[in-house]
């Protein structure tokens, strides 16, 4: 069945690519008895200009956090030379294809159970919810990703999801559900964990109505100085940036948009990463220009960096301040709901009703190899 489906979403692909080739029209195309529809064939955007820069934003961060996971918080890529295989590795959870497990198309298409239509422009906080749902199914990385609620912080709810007891091989191996979606087809896993699993910690903030707030801005700047930070997601209304650090009261940022070509990996599972990387020095802005819609990224790779940053929390943003960014708390909330580690969900289906029928399954076939002649 699994070679079936796979076939079959071959010939979907081969059918969106076709139609790619053809000019925008509202007239229907006719092909071999069937009609078909250009603008609501399934295509979807060819670009993501206009709409896409807090999505990859929210993958720059991530990507850093994987940086950090992998080959160390000082790593430096420098051209040309050979990089590790799990650097590659890295890159190719972001090309911009449908079966990798953060490109765009998976990130916009998980922001629908987000209430973000395909095309929408994505806020600090959907694109926060959406890295920590897409996490679940990425066992390679194997990273727990906790969003903050109501600008809290609860340290016990993060040790609770980022501990993981020991599993036996029955139990680790024994579910028979398929998941027929991109996501779950990560054959490369390290399997079950048993430990600390990394950090990415997400913190969405308000600050302010229509601007920052000025009594905020000490505190933001400190969270940029923490050996865990990944900066922060934000920036001018419908306008997204990766900041990144700052310098005296300006905010350094790195820019989404420029639209570049399609990257492809190469047979060998290389990526040719030239367009991955910063082609120009940073920008900067002034920090009262900031929308006060913002997201903090942190990476706590072990318990102990998990720890040392709750204690320049308390030091350094919390202690300072009359009026505090946000809360850290030791314990959960009582009036909160329960807490409850999100788990990668299964579906219980063979993935056979994908398809109406084998038989409409190989007239498609067939259909196609005609028209590769």
């Amino acid at each position: 069945m699994e070679s079936v489906l796979s076939r079959y979403e071959n010939q979907i692909t081969l059918l969106s690519d076709y139609l790619e080739e053809f000019p925008e029209t509202d007239e229907p195309v006719w092909i071999l008895g069937r009609q078909h529809h250009l603008k609501a064939g399934g295509t979807g955007p060819s670009s993501d200009a206009g709409w896409g820069c807090m999505l990859r934003c929210g993958q720059m961060m991530l990507a850093q956090a994987l940086i950090c996971r992998h080959l160390g918080r000082d790593w430096q890529w420098e051209k040309h030379k050979k990089q590790p295989e799990e650097y590659h590795r890295i890159l190719r959870c972001f090309l911009d294809r449908k079966d990798c497990c953060y490109s765009i198309h998976q990130m916009a298409q998980m922001g629908v159970g987000e209430g973000k239509s395909i095309g929408e422009w994505f806020g600090p906080n959907t694109v926060a919810q959406v890295l920590k749902k897409l996490a679940l199914f990425d066992e390679w990385n194997s990273l727990a990703v906790y969003v903050s609620m109501d600008n809290t912080v609860v340290i016990e709810d993060i040790k609770k999801m980022c501990w993981c007891p020991p599993q036996s091989s029955s139990a680790a191996h024994g579910s028979t559900h398929l998941h027929r979606s991109a996501l779950g087809r990560n054959k490369n896993t390290v399997g079950f964990c048993a430990g600390w699993k990394p950090l990415l910690l997400i913190i969405p903030l308000r600050l302010g109505i229509n601007h920052i707030n000025p009594v905020y801005i000490d505190a933001f700047k400190e969270c940029f100085k923490m050996p865990q930070s990944l900066g922060a997601l934000g920036g001018k209304p419908n306008n997204a940036y990766y900041f990144i650090g700052f310098l005296g009261n300006e905010l350094i940022y790195l820019d989404p948009h420029t639209t570049q070509s399609f990257v492809d990996s190469e047979e060998n599972g290389t990526v040719d990463d030239q367009s991955f990387h910063c082609q120009q020095a940073p920008h900067r802005m002034k920090i009262m220009n900031l929308d006060p819609s913002v997201a903090l990224g942190f990476f706590c790779k072990e318990e102990c960096d998990f720890d040392n940053w709750c204690s320049l929390v308390q030091k350094e943003i919390l202690k300072q301040q009359s009026l505090r960014m946000f809360e850290l708390v030791q314990k959960h909330p009582p009036h909160w709901p329960p807490f409850i580690p999100p788990t990668k969900p299964e579906v219980t289906t063979t993935g056979a009703e994908l398809i109406e029928s084998t038989d409409k399954l190989f007239e498609l076939e067939e259909e196609f190899e005609i028209l590769s002649v």
